[in-house]
């Protein structure tokens, strides 16, 4: 099989049922989201993936990607990665997109707006690009890697992947413990599977 470049989201938190920007902060997960983790985990050990035992496995150090990995069975494998941590929000932190919208006087769109005191757009395109880079380097080595990390990075990076601008991001929803799959197509990078979360359904 040819290799693959795994994204999963973390599983849900308290601030991503509530809507909030959760950026640096460590939001632990609910139990809702633990469980999101071990159907995960489930998934992950059988077909296609099979536990996926020659993968590279890097995670975003805060707690909620890295509880996610561990939760999933591969936090004994994970190393610890700050290029996959969270936008940083700054002033946006901790708030829905309806209170940032009122105290801006208008309409907000983070990804044509930005964030005031956090990271910039440019910035986090240069962290997505460092992150695409290490996949284009995994996949013409013939390895698959897997990235446990946040929605808006993971986000951020399969834009980039993709050689278009970090804003396309905002045409990608990324629920909780979703998997994704980057892979390779006529030769250019392409999307495989996107916001799969088909192990979180009793039904599938």
């Amino acid at each position: 099989m040819a290799p693959r470049i795994l994204l999963v989201r973390h599983g849900r938190t308290a601030w991503s049922v509530t809507g909030r920007h959760t950026g640096r902060t460590d939001v632990p997960l609910t139990d809702e989201g633990r469980a999101q983790a071990d159907a995960l985990g489930d998934r992950l050990a059988k077909a296609p993936w099979h536990g996926l035992p020659d993968a590279e496995i890097r995670t975003s150090p805060l707690s909620r990607a890295s509880e996610t990995c561990e939760r999933a069975g591969f936090g004994g494998r994970a190393t610890a990665w700050d290029a996959l941590q969270e936008w940083d929000y700054g002033d946006a932190e901790g708030l829905t997109t309806e209170e940032i919208a009122r105290r801006r006087g208008g309409d907000w769109v983070i990804w044509r707006d930005g964030v005031v005191g956090g990271e910039t757009l440019g910035q986090l395109r240069d962290r997505a690009d460092e992150v695409a880079g290490a996949a284009r380097v995994a996949l013409d080595a013939g390895r698959d890697l897997v990235l446990f990390a946040h929605g808006h990075i993971l986000r951020a990076v399969t834009a980039r992947w993709l050689g278009l601008d970090v804003s396309f991001a905002a045409r990608l929803r990324l629920e909780p413990a979703a998997v994704c799959v980057l892979a390779l197509a006529y030769g250019g990078p392409a999307v495989e599977r996107w916001n799969d979360t088909a192990h979180l359904d009793p039904a599938a």
